[in-house]
């Protein structure tokens, strides 16, 4: 059999065994980001911790969309087993010193893999918004206008510029936010702020999403939160995250939260004054990259000292590899973010 053969076996294996292994159980169920998703209350999909893996998964989608060029593994085979299996005990010991760079003492810090994991997040995200604006950008001309991504738009529902969620004024604001040098079309990092709003550092969308979830909590609809909606509406979001964050250690209560954030102590919270928990409260991917570190390495850390060493995560290897061996149930994909 000729290496180009035996290559595309291996890698069309791969790729349904990163599909198909929803069902297979392969190790303890309290691994695995779904025990992440539960802790924290959201549905989340984790960052692929592995480059290979995340290179696999888009081989994959290009050939569903009839890409036959992406059956070429390029010399991945290497890292399989004669199964068709990814090695993942070859492919730890080839990422460690990738990750093992700051400083390069043999050890693997929380600094070290949260940057890993992130940078996996980033390239990931990246990649996903560049097929998006090849796809829209029906001029080519490297940017996206608001006719090209919204064409179901017409002038008229422009003009009368309604603002309810998902109608044309509530769109044109956010394509409004993200477009920081106003020439009215969105480069590659201002689509990606549009598109993925959670993930961005721009004031004005920052803002955009605190408006969204004040206007949820808001019950007596006057803009700002009293202690009781504040406490049903963010309060919880607020406390597991921090939590997490302090290693299981209580949150303040409610009422010492909210008392802190009224900096005018009028007893109510604007948009303003709950900027410094928009962190809680909204979670985009990137966001999320930085939890999922941290639980990697609570999970993989047997003598808590802060630092992975390759032994243990040889040991704990299946929760860096939750894409390929992910040990959810039919029930865990009910939960919604």
């Amino acid at each position: 059999m000729s290496k180009a053969v035996l290559c595309t076996l291996l890698a069309t294996a791969f790729v349904l065994l990163i599909f198909l292994s929803r069902k297979t159980k392969t190790s303890p169920k309290d691994y695995g980001p779904h025990s992440l998703n539960r802790r924290l209350g959201y549905k989340l999909t984790p960052p692929i911790f592995d480059p290979l893996v995340a290179k696999m998964e888009r081989m994959a989608e290009e050939k569903g969309n009839g890409n036959q060029d992406s059956n070429k593994p390029e010399d991945m085979d290497e890292y399989f087993n004669h199964d068709g299996r990814l090695n993942i005990t070859l492919r730890l010991m080839v990422l460690f010193p990738f990750l093992d760079t700051a400083p390069k003492d043999g050890m693997i810090d929380s600094k070290e893999l949260e940057a890993w994991v992130v940078q996996q997040a980033i390239d990931r995200l990246n990649y996903r918004i560049q097929r998006e604006l090849a796809w829209r950008d029906k001029d080519r001309d490297g940017a996206i206008s608001f006719s090209e991504y919204l064409h179901q738009f017409s002038d008229e529902d422009i003009e009368r510029n309604e603002m309810g969620h998902g109608e044309a004024g509530w769109w044109k604001e956010q394509f409004m936010n993200a477009d920081l040098d106003q020439n009215g079309t969105l480069s590659f990092y201002e689509f990606r702020d549009f598109l993925h709003p959670e993930d961005s550092n721009n004031e004005k969308i920052q803002m955009w999403l605190l408006r969204g979830k004040m206007r949820q909590m808001d019950l007596d609809k006057d803009q700002k939160l009293n202690l009781l909606e504040f406490q049903n509406g963010a309060y919880d979001t607020y406390k597991s995250y921090l939590e997490f964050e302090n290693g299981g250690a209580g949150a303040p209560g409610p009422e010492d939260v909210f008392a802190k954030l009224d900096v005018n102590k009028d007893k109510l919270l604007s948009v303003e004054e709950l900027k410094p928990i928009l962190r809680y409260l909204s979670h985009g991917e990137l966001s999320y990259a930085k939890y999922y570190a941290s639980y990697l390495m609570n999970e993989a850390d047997e003598n808590r000292d802060e630092k992975l060493s390759l032994n243990e995560m040889l040991k704990h290897e299946f929760i860096f590899y939750n894409t390929v061996y992910d040990e959810s149930s039919d029930d865990d994909d009910h939960d919604e973010l």
